[in-house]
């Protein structure tokens, strides 16, 4: 199997969001189709810190599922043909178990469980100093490619 590294840079080739979106700075390792893991770096300066809980600052916990699901969509793109492609989110269960605080660095690791027909079903943990932030189970697709299996109708755009 194919192990890489992608950095900020070579990130945004497979991730289709942009700052202030981006939820990850470095892709550690990704297999293609099988998990991918990295980081986020949690500075007082990210852009929601000062307003989300003034009194007591912890990144939203959207933007942890968003972080998740970020990392889930490179270890789909990274495969043969898919890079670049825009993913949607069909269904998130989440779990938070602690805040996340500024200066802390948020670990996240995504899990493909299945890829059929451009839905996946992935898992991902986001932890701080090994100990678990929040975890998800997540299904999210790529509409260009699950369009093609959709049978034909008015309703299929």
């Amino acid at each position: 199997m194919e192990k890489f590294s992608l950095d900020c840079t070579e990130l945004q080739e497979y991730q289709p969001n942009r700052y202030p979106f981006l939820m990850i700075d470095h892709v550690e390792e990704v297999v293609p189709g099988k998990y991918a893991f990295g980081h986020k770096n949690l500075t007082f300066n990210e852009w929601y810190f000062p307003e989300h809980f003034p009194e007591g600052h912890n990144m939203p916990g959207a933007l942890q599922l968003e972080a998740l699901a970020q990392m889930l969509t490179v270890a789909i793109t990274t495969q043969e043909g898919l890079k670049g492609k825009v993913t949607h989110a069909l269904q998130h269960l989440v779990r938070f178990k602690r805040e996340i605080l500024p200066g802390e660095r948020l670990d996240i690791h995504a899990e493909v469980l299945s890829w059929k027909r451009g839905i996946c079903k992935g898992k991902g943990t986001a932890s701080v100093n090994g100990e678990v932030a929040c975890e998800a189970e997540m299904m999210i697709t790529i509409p260009e490619i699950l369009e093609q299996y959709l049978p034909p109708g008015k309703d299929k755009k």
